[in-house]
């Protein structure tokens, strides 16, 4: 490869539109599954992940390369193939993992874990008055994209996919930026894979919420038309959970489900919420189709958490829990399998970094909690043995509630529909 310099300022050039004609030590693989043959299929169960096991997110105390080691085995353990990270260049945990995923490889030739490498875009000035959605952070940008080349071309036989960009489309998101950002350098990347600075069979892609991949009318513009076009296959966001509370036109409970056993009443509220999803989806499809885009659809994000002190807990919509989490995981699990999709579940453990408060639902999306500890959706692969000789911060895998489903069942409310002035 290139130096550091050298990519840098080709980096800039393909952004610019200027079209090199560069050389390549990058080894192209033919041993290894390519992201097509990954894809939608079940043998590669996907997965999104994030290591960080503290409440801030500082490279200081980042996991190391073993702590990563023993989240991979238990990810593997779980018969996951395939998972998703956010970062490249902000943050050490990407490039730990990576180095941890080749030493299990090296140390156990039939170990497999191919990563979809995501790299974070911002606007310009986030989070001051100069904030410029319309517009970039190049500076910032930049660096990402360039590392995620020198990241994908290291590891071939590992990074199978780049993410340009996670919810950096949709409004709601403070970094988000126009679709015309997305698209420089998802061309970028492409440009570098045609010259063989990356693997000739690795894909590249945006993942975003369902909405601003057309899904509603305010995201529509012939840039997003160009960019769905430009991409080797869409990640697709959608989260029934906070659909609960933010829309209020979707009634995950309904009245003459009230009469019904709480099991029941969860299992149909999950029925609807996984329908919910589908419409999302569709609402996405649609508008690709009218514009003459055919890609495949993968969900790049779906999740239900566990916990919540807020809108989802027993003070809102009551659909944080851990007995839903395991429904809702298995109907999208059977619904993308039969739909021939791959699906990042989102994820494999708790982060809590990621809310302000201890119970925080965003800090409650893993099927593992912090300290380890099988979630009610995964008891049964405990029960399997599948975890012998694995664990987390020093602690061997056990059950919460200490298995024990009555007592669960404790923690389960009747599902909640709140109305508009609520």
């Amino acid at each position: 490869m290139k130096t550091r310099r050298i990519r840098k300022a080709t980096l800039q050039l393909l952004a610019a539109g200027v079209v090199l004609l560069l050389t390549s030590g990058c080894k192209l693989t033919s041993d290894e599954p390519t992201a097509e043959a990954i894809l939608g299929n079940p043998a590669y169960p996907a997965m999104s992940y994030s290591g960080w096991r503290v409440t801030e997110r500082d490279n200081a105390i980042a996991p190391t390369v073993e702590e990563l080691k023993e989240d991979m085995q238990l990810i593997a353990a779980m018969g996951v193939r395939l998972i998703r990270t956010y970062n490249t260049q902000e943050f050490v945990q990407t490039e730990r993992m990576l180095a941890a995923i080749r030493e299990l490889k090296d140390a156990d030739p039939d170990f497999e874990m191919y990563v979809m490498l995501g790299a974070w875009i911002r606007c310009f000035g986030e989070d001051t008055p100069e904030v410029d959605h319309s517009r970039g952070d190049v500076e910032f940008n930049n660096l990402e994209i360039e590392r995620a080349i020198e990241m994908a071309a290291t590891y071939p036989d590992i990074v199978k996919i780049i993410a340009v960009g996670n919810e950096a489309m949709v409004h709601w998101q403070p970094h988000h930026v126009a679709p015309g950002v997305i698209l420089k350098w998802v061309r970028v990347l492409k440009a570098a894979r045609a010259e063989g600075q990356l693997d000739r069979d690795l894909w590249i892609t945006t993942s975003d919420n369902w909405a601003a991949l057309g899904g509603e009318e305010q995201y529509h513009n012939a840039d997003l038309v160009e960019l769905l076009g430009t991409l080797d296959f869409i990640s697709l966001h959608t989260y029934a959970f906070h659909d609960t509370y933010y829309n209020r036109e979707f009634e995950w409970a309904v009245s003459t489900d009230a009469e019904l056993p709480l099991k029941e009443q969860r299992m149909r509220a999950v029925e609807r919420a996984v329908a919910h999803q589908q419409s999302q989806l569709e609402a996405a499809r649609a508008y690709m189709l009218a514009n003459g885009v055919e890609k495949a659809i993968h969900i790049g994000e779906t999740g239900w958490a566990t916990r919540d002190d807020s809108h989802y807990g027993p003070e809102g919509t009551h659909a944080a829990d851990e007995y839903t989490s395991m429904l809702f995981h298995n109907e999208v699990r059977a619904w993308t399998e039969s739909a021939g999709m791959s699906c990042f579940y989102f994820q494999a453990f708790d982060e809590p970094w990621k809310s302000s408060s201890v119970d925080g639902s965003e800090s409650h999306f893993g099927l593992f909690n912090n300290e380890g500890q099988a979630k009610a959706v995964i008891w049964h692969l405990v029960d399997l043995g599948l975890f012998e000789g694995l664990g987390r911060n020093g602690n061997p895998v056990t059950k919460t509630f200490d298995g024990d489903f009555e007592h669960l069942l404790e923690s389960v409310k009747k599902p909640r529909l709140l109305k508009h002035e609520d």
